[in-house]
């Protein structure tokens, strides 16, 4: 349950085959090119977005807010089984 699986892909030939085995996330993403690039720039205002911050924050600012909001979850979720064990 919530496994998605793919199709894998099947070379039509040989040389299919030899040029498909070349294809690898690590290839494309030292290539970096522009349209990758915009999709994470995307990708990145997006996830800004949905915390409310801005999408221009820096990398330290951006893990000092996650942070912050790791310890209030880690807090709450510390606090939230206190009180549960309190219970008779």
């Amino acid at each position: 349950v919530g496994t998605v699986r793919y199709p894998r892909l099947v070379a039509r030939d040989a040389d299919c085959a030899a040029r498909l085995k070349e294809r690898t996330l690590t290839k494309l993403y030292n290539e970096r090119t522009p349209w990758l690039a915009d999709c994470h720039a995307r990708l990145d205002a997006a996830v800004a977005a949905a915390y409310g911050w801005p999408a221009d924050l820096p990398d330290e600012a951006i893990l000092e807010r996650l942070l912050a909001l790791n310890q209030a979850a880690a807090h709450c979720a510390a606090n939230a089984t206190a009180r549960l064990s309190d219970l008779p």
